[in-house]
């Protein structure tokens, strides 16, 4: 009687160590739930689109009124041979229209200020002449992919055009006189572009991306090299020596690597590049590299120097 007695009494009181102890787990886990909530609200709250401060000293440069303009000596490869030639780096901040992807006309609340790159090179293949020209529009804020990039190579056999616009998509439209290129157009997912690290470079090295990673091909590479526009593996470093800085792409499955020369202190202007990869088509393929190397620099407003008295500025670019 006396144990049976017993035995009831020691039932509520398990019951009770029972409902407590249920009770703190359960608040436990609603804690940890919230912390879980409030972790992935805070993560959602960060803007990845939010603007970067911009440097008084990147203003006084970028904001003066001038292009920056160099030259560079070109050894280009192409065909399998090395060709002699020059190149030239056109860095001006423009007012740009993210909807319509242009040049702003005139100043509106919607411009997106970007640093323009306008890219050539010119150099001879036997008896013709090669001329190619390569635009990206990148913006200054550092916040975003490039919002258009666009690429124009003329010579004697015929002339081709490639465009990428960045809207919810990388839209990619092309034009050739190559049969198997012909006019193509299609969407892809971003991703890093090659054609936009240069402007990266110039606006916060720092911010480059390094280890193993996709990107983006230059738009150069992918028509001369008649390759698909689309994402591949590449490895990318930084490194530094005597307050030179190289950020080095490798694609492995492309047998290509690009390493851009540039200064370490600001304005980080680029001092010449390599690019090696198989020159020439089919069995006689062989890897070459191509090198530019720095001649002059200057900044003027170049679109109001238009004049015949003003070619003899190209003189102070070595061209």
């Amino acid at each position: 009687m006396n144990l049976k007695r017993s035995f009831n009494l020691f039932i509520p009181f398990f019951s009770i160590l029972f409902l407590l102890h249920t009770s703190c787990k359960e608040q436990s886990i609603h804690a940890s739930n919230k912390a879980l909530t409030l972790n992935e609200l805070a993560a959602k709250s960060k803007n990845p689109f939010a603007k970067k401060p911009i440097s008084e000293a990147f203003k006084e440069y970028w904001y003066a009124g001038k292009a920056e303009i160099t030259s560079y000596t070109l050894e280009q490869a192409r065909y399998g041979e090395i060709r002699n030639g020059h190149a030239v780096l056109v860095f001006v901040t423009e007012p740009f229209l993210p909807e319509k992807q242009v040049k702003a006309d005139r100043s509106n609340g919607e411009n997106v200020s970007v640093l323009k790159l306008n890219a050539t090179k010119k150099y001879l293949t036997g008896i013709y002449p090669y001329s190619i020209m390569g635009s990206t529009f990148y913006p200054v804020d550092d916040n975003q992919h490039a919002l258009k990039t666009s690429l124009s190579v003329q010579e004697w056999c015929g002339h081709v055009y490639s465009q990428v616009n960045n809207r919810e998509n990388f839209e990619f439209t092309s034009h050739s006189y190559f049969e198997s290129e012909a006019d193509q157009q299609f969407e892809l997912e971003k991703n890093v572009l090659e054609n936009e690290i240069w402007a990266r470079i110039r606006i916060n090295p720092n911010d480059l991306p390094v280890g193993e990673i996709q990107m983006i091909p230059s738009l150069e590479f992918v028509r001369l090299r008649h390759q698909r526009f689309q994402a591949h593996n590449a490895t990318a470093t930084l490194s530094s020596q005597n307050g030179i800085q190289t950020y080095t792409i490798y694609y492995p499955d492309l047998d290509r690597t690009l390493s851009i020369d540039f200064s370490e202190a600001f304005p980080h202007s680029i001092e010449g590049w390599q690019e090696t990869f198989k020159s020439g088509f089919g069995p006689n393929a062989k890897s070459m590299t191509s090198v530019a190397t720095k001649r002059k620099t200057i900044q003027t407003a170049y679109w109001g120097q238009n004049s015949n008295e003003d070619v003899i500025l190209r003189d102070s670019l070595g061209l």
